[in-house]
């Protein structure tokens, strides 16, 4: 692999700030939940590592972080995706906008990872980059986007543009943010992540390795599929001969692109389950990289739980109140088992700041159709002290990897009606293939987007208590027996120890 810079710790004398940097995009530990839980657990996981944190966020966060920082937290790094004085000098630098242009059609749409290192070349030492003021706003950024554009004219110029300086932005904000000094660098996505760990690895010749929790690029695209900010300008028909591409085609490629030169850039690239592997490989990352490390969970606990309160039945869905995780269907899923199970309560579980648009529009259903008196939201809350209350935990995403709520309802006995996306039927109906017997249920897998189906799969469980006891017991002993976190966090201590064992290139 192409080294372009000294290792400047060890240039300078002076030891690495952390053992690892992890590099968060949008979670920690401004976030609450899903990755952000993990990358608290991984760092107390491993006290005797020490670790920074270089947060990816998309403007000033105006919140205090949600966890409490580990002893061993040397630093928290905030990269703003908003922030246009990243960055050291007011000149252009040494590259005419014909050639800035070419590089980042490649980068931007084929990933292609040796114009990274040529960018990189260009763009001059870390310490002497330019501001991203002078990469967007300046007469030769303009030539630089009008020449990009010249690839794509069928285009609004007008979504072009915002699509170019978001994405062109976030690109020249990877390669020119100070890296933090690290021993290890360790992505827990691809995206704006992963190209600062292929930064770190070109830069520095020290291991990048990336945990993807979903297919970062898959999810990528699901949002932008769904987003109304993005407008087509090409309206196609039904003529699938017309293969122009349009802005939507520009953000997703783009989001590829990126996950193609974070994994072409890593020692080691892991998932949380085996199908996620195909989808890396897929998108062209080694085989000979490829592993699984799946989540873990604190059994201890659960294992005792405040005791229950209500006798009311009771249905949950526990994760982020965003669009990817479908609360409008668990809504519609909790009227229709309200018809069947009487005095039924249906509690809604988690964060609700991350898209407070949509937060607002489930609450606005529950009020429109009469359900407040039923459908509960409690807001970001300890898990733990509900767990005891819910007969059945309800999983309604749209796209998931492998879901630490379904690992915690497990570790509680809590059977669960999940959506068919991820992990949730490996961990459900146990990891049968080929070579495996089918293994006894520990909950009920249902389609994306089909309210009827899991609302009688809950109604199933519901209305059969003995049902409901025997999945919940086979959950929790798959859970015990699979998915322990003292067992997870040994694996992690074998991986980072092999990488923090072997010298940077440019040290041997």
């Amino acid at each position: 692999m192409l080294h372009l810079f000294p290792y400047l710790p060890a240039r300078r004398g002076t030891a690495p700030e952390a053992d690892v940097c992890l590099i968060a995009e949008g979670c920690y530990p401004y976030v609450s939940g899903g990755v952000s839980s993990w990358i608290d657990w991984l760092m107390r996981s491993q006290p005797e590592l020490s670790f920074s944190v270089l947060a990816i966020l998309p403007t000033r966060p105006d919140g205090s972080p949600r966890y409490p920082r580990p002893d061993n937290l040397r630093a928290i790094h905030h990269m703003r995706l908003d922030d246009l004085e990243i960055g050291f000098g007011r000149n252009w630098p040494e590259m005419s906008p014909k050639w800035l242009a070419q590089r980042l059609v490649r980068l931007l749409q084929n990933g292609e990872f040796d114009d990274l290192g040529a960018l990189l070349e260009r763009l001059g030492a870390p310490r002497n980059r330019p501001q991203i003021d002078v990469l967007l706003n300046s007469r030769q950024a303009w030539e630089t986007l009008c020449k990009c554009y010249a690839a794509m004219p069928q285009s609004s110029f007008l979504a072009y543009f915002w699509a170019w300086r978001t994405l062109a932005g976030g690109l020249f904000r990877a390669l020119t943010f100070p890296l933090p000094s690290a021993r290890v660098y360790h992505a827990v996505s691809t995206g704006y992540a992963g190209l600062v760990g292929a930064r770190a690895a070109l830069e520095t010749g020290r291991p990048s390795l990336i945990t993807e929790h979903g297919i970062y690029s898959n999810e990528r695209r699901i949002e932008i599929l769904m987003a109304e900010w993005i407008t087509n300008s090409i309206d196609t028909g039904f003529d699938f001969s017309d293969d122009r591409e349009d802005v939507r085609d520009f953000w997703a490629a783009a989001f590829e692109s990126f996950a193609r030169i974070g994994y072409e850039a890593a020692s080691e690239v892991v998932a949380l389950y085996a199908d996620n592997n195909a989808f890396q490989q897929a998108l062209g990352a080694e085989p000979t990289k490829l592993r699984v490390i799946p989540n873990g969970v604190d059994i201890a606990r659960f294992q005792t739980l405040p005791e229950r309160r209500s006798g009311a039945p009771t249905i949950a869905f526990i994760g982020r109140v965003t669009p990817i995780k479908d609360v409008q269907t668990f809504i519609d899923v909790a009227e229709q088992v309200a018809h069947a199970v009487p005095g039924l309560r249906a509690l809604v579980i988690g964060p609700m700041d991350e898209d407070p648009e949509y937060a607002r529009s489930c609450m606005d259903e529950v009020r429109n159709r009469g359900l407040s008196d039923m459908v509960s939201f409690t807001g970001p809350v300890d898990v733990r002290d509900y767990f005891g209350e819910i007969d059945v935990m309800v999983l309604t995403s749209i796209s998931e990897a492998q879901p630490l709520v379904i690992l915690e309802a497990g570790a509680s006995g809590v059977p669960c009606v999940a959506t068919d996306v991820g992990a949730c039927r490996e961990i459900l109906e146990g990891a049968a293939d080929g070579r495996r017997k089918p293994e006894a249920p520990g909950g009920i897998v249902v389609p994306v987007g089909a309210p009827g189906e899991t609302a009688q799969a809950v109604i199933k469980l519901l209305t059969d208590p003995e049902l409901r006891h025997t999945y919940g017991e086979t959950l929790r002993a798959r859970v015990h027996d699979r998915y322990r976190s003292e067992t997870i966090a040994r694996t992690y201590a074998d991986f980072y120890g092999r990488y923090l064992a072997t010298p940077s290139t440019l040290e041997a």
